[in-house]
């Protein structure tokens, strides 16, 4: 036995359902009224609005760089006095237009995606993903009205369209308010320049973010929201250690110049204090002093206390002297 399809009762929901089955599968010729064009940008993500009549549409165009976006979201407001006309509008998103109108009167080619009335409530959120592993989901609060919508098929447009004769003046005069912003991953990238040291240039290393080799690392890496470590790794330049903070929606840009593997000897003494490195007295103790691997001598000269310190010096380390001068005050019955 067949089972009847019950449909609800109201006229226009039976309207829509009949709608929803015969949406095109090919662009169709539409004449619009667009108020004007909405640019969806990592710059501006509490989004941009836009106030819409009856009749109205707007377009909707991602910025170049949307990497950082897995969907959009598009918050619709009726006034109150709308709720009693419920069922006289509809809104409908459109994709794969065949050029950016301009605003006014446009006549152009787009493919219809999704149809449906106005919903009885003040608010709707809709989430329009764009990429696939988008992870958007409806809610008793959001709606999913498309399927994906990848970049490539931007600008889309959406448009509120009358769907019964004879509206009342009072809709027709009636103000909708739509704010459209874009939904970030949780993810931001990291982009890394490196520089040469004066000698040797050109030779290899090895770029490892979270123990992972980075093969082109001067290209933007994306990368999940929070904390990383950066390493480079080579035999003919210092390796370099590092931890970095990723911000969700942003590229970081990491300079790093390569430093050579002649070892540093850094002294920290009073300033009273002669310094003496291998027997010669170092003229500028402040500054690092490049050595050669090996076996060294420091020696330390204030007036005649003198203090020596052998130091065993390696290719590619830095090493810090310091001279403590301390007080001990003891006491006793």
């Amino acid at each position: 036995m067949k089972r009847a399809v019950k449909l609800p009762g109201s006229p226009y929901w039976v309207f829509f359902f009949l709608v929803l089955l015969t949406l095109p599968l090919e662009a169709e010729p539409l004449r619009v009224m667009n108020a004007g064009n909405i640019l969806v940008s990592l710059n501006n993500p509490g989004g941009a609005s836009i106030t819409l009549s009856y009749i109205d549409s707007t377009v909707i165009v991602l910025d170049q760089e949307t990497r950082f976006f897995k969907g959009i979201e598009l918050e619709f407001t009726a006034p109150q006095s709308y709720l009693p006309h419920r069922g006289s509008l509809a809104l409908v998103i459109y994709a794969d237009l065949d050029h950016l109108p301009e605003p006014g009167v446009a006549d152009l080619e787009a493919l219809q995606l999704s149809i449906e009335p106005i919903p009885n409530k003040i608010q709707t959120i809709y989430q329009i993903p764009i990429r696939s592993g988008h992870g958007l989901r409806p809610t008793p609060y959001v709606s999913i009205p498309t399927r994906l919508i990848p970049p490539s098929s931007f600008p889309i447009l959406f448009r509120i369209m009358p769907v019964i004769k004879g509206l009342s003046e009072e809709v027709e005069t009636m103000n909708f308010q739509l704010i459209v912003r874009p939904i970030l991953s949780d993810e931001g990238a990291v982009r890394i320049s490196t520089h040469y040291p004066e000698q040797p240039v050109g030779r290899p290393f090895t770029v490892l973010i979270d123990d992972e080799v980075v093969e082109r690392p001067q290209e933007a890496r994306l990368l999940k929201e929070g904390e990383h470590h950066l390493m480079i790794l080579s035999n003919d330049y210092r390796n370099e250690s590092r931890r970095f903070l990723i911000e969700r929606g942003k590229i970081l840009d990491l300079d790093i110049t390569l430093q050579d593997t002649t070892p540093l000897v850094i002294f920290e003494a009073p300033e009273n204090a002669l310094v003496f490195f291998d027997n010669e007295v170092v003229e500028n103790s402040r500054l690092p002093l490049a050595t050669e691997p090996g076996l060294h001598e420091v020696r330390f000269q204030m007036s005649d206390y003198s203090l020596v310190k052998p130091l065993t010096v390696q290719r590619g380390k830095t090493y810090r002297v310091v001279l403590a001068v301390d007080v001990n005050v003891s006491e006793s019955d």
